[in-house]
């Protein structure tokens, strides 16, 4: 039970006429003009749009192993404040959540802290050394109730080992989200492959390296009959084969980044480590195609890969440095920019990028959901007018390894709920 709640003047996907909402015992109870009892908390929401919760696929909360850099707690902080209701924790932890002792501490804590539903990715392979499948079912049949598996940050090279863990996921009734790395095209690679970085002494990253696997592995996932997810796609070929894919049946979903949306590799002219990410930073007409397949559909989400680094990781040369960006407060804001003022999407396609989509994938029944009398009321909402300037050393992360830093930024988020629940408001954790 939680004390029911007033939005009041709000525009459901920023559409139609300012209403108030009324939330009471975690669903929505009303829409139109509700009145208002003594004990309700009012939430003054004239001017901004109303949209389900986001949901990602695709987060780095870091623990067990490198608390130094995030907990489940701080990461859980951060997503509540980006207007997240669900984060899905990626295995690459220490040790590895490989089994079923390790999800079910990640999804115990996440219960623990409450801000939002935390669920983790198992592992797809023992140890993510790509040579043997790890406990799939012990996890899916764990209290965690594991959906997705990943071995993030590596590639599932192997094609036989992949073929096996498309089967068995399919028997689960799970997908498999795949780093698309051919790691014999990337050995020693810093960044994309190109003038630029031939310029500036960098070794090259192909975009073949990333489009070769999805090609590969959206023809096991059809043969498979499978279930597959494409993480953090960076290229403009990449989008090409998911549409050819597409029109073929293949059940394949995938995720595009904020930072790949906005950011090229122009900006390996500075140096900064803070760029350097995986897959790397590509040019300005794969950024382009990015934004286009998003808004299309070809892309269905967009994912943070909110990965947080300690300052020693990040703040030294480039080529000893981490790959990996902060990305769960500035997601919104990023989308905002580069696909609602631009005209590629509206608000109601944010929710569907953001929020439906993602939990429709990851099989999430009460997130994602309609805003609608009885339904769940995971929320968010956002000042589409506001801006803010992004520094890092203010945001939620214990890390602060932002490439946003210093930028002024479109979109507010002013208020999350968790199952009716507020859990930030007004830039704070309540």
């Amino acid at each position: 039970m939680t004390d029911p709640v007033l939005i009041k003047g709000t525009r459901l996907y920023g559409e139609g006429e300012p209403v108030d909402v009324l939330v009471e015992n975690g669903v929505i109870a009303e829409i139109g003009a509700p009145a208002a009892a003594e004990d309700v908390a009012v939430v003054d929401a004239r001017g901004q749009v109303l949209l389900p919760g986001f949901v990602d696929l695709h987060t780095h909360l870091r623990e067990p192993g490198r608390e130094d850099t995030e907990t489940i707690e701080s990461g859980s902080k951060a997503a509540a404040l980006g207007g997240y209701t669900a984060v899905f924790a990626m295995a690459n932890t220490d040790p590895v959540a490989d089994n079923a002792v390790v999800v079910e501490h990640v999804w115990r804590r996440g219960r623990e802290i409450g801000l939002v539903d935390v669920h983790p990715v198992g592992a797809v392979t023992l140890g993510l050394a790509g040579e043997k499948l790890a406990e799939l079912g012990t996890m899916a049949k764990s209290a965690a109730r594991v959906r997705i598996f990943s071995d993030d940050g590596k590639c599932v090279a192997d094609p036989l080992i992949m073929r096996r863990a498309l089967e068995y996921s399919t028997a689960l009734g799970a997908v498999v989200a795949q780093h698309a790395e051919e790691p014999r095209l990337t050995v020693g690679a810093q960044a994309h492959e190109g003038e630029r970085a031939s310029r500036l002494g960098y070794t090259g990253w192909p975009a073949s390296a990333e489009e070769s696997i999805v090609a590969r592995d959206c023809l096991l996932a059809e043969h498979a009959g499978a279930r597959l997810h494409v993480c953090h796609v960076s290229t403009a070929g990449t989008a090409d084969v998911l549409r050819w894919a597409k029109d073929r049946g293949t059940r394949v979903s995938a995720e595009v980044t904020p930072h790949h949306l906005l950011l090229t590799d122009e900006r390996l002219a500075t140096y900064d480590p803070v760029n350097k990410v995986n897959p790397p930073l590509r040019t300005e007409s794969d950024a382009e195609k990015l934004r286009a397949a998003l808004a299309e559909g070809v892309i269905d989400c967009v994912a943070t890969d909110h990965a947080p680094h300690a300052v020693q990781d990040k703040d030294c040369e480039w080529a000893a440095a981490k790959p990996g960006m902060l990305g769960l407060q500035t997601a919104v804001s990023i989308v905002a920019g580069t696909m609602v003022r631009t005209g590629l999407l509206d608000w109601r396609g944010v929710a569907r990028v953001m929020s439906e989509r993602p939990a429709a994938i990851a099989g999430l029944p009460d997130q994602g959901r309609p805003l609608a009398e009885g339904e769940p009321a995971n929320l968010v909402l956002v000042d589409p007018d506001a801006e803010w300037t992004v520094r890092g050393a203010e945001l939620a992360s214990i890390s602060d390894n932002t490439p946003y830093e210093g930028m002024r930024l479109p979109g507010v988020v002013t208020a999350t709920l968790l199952r009716g629940r507020i859990t930030s408001r007004e830039g704070k954790i309540r």
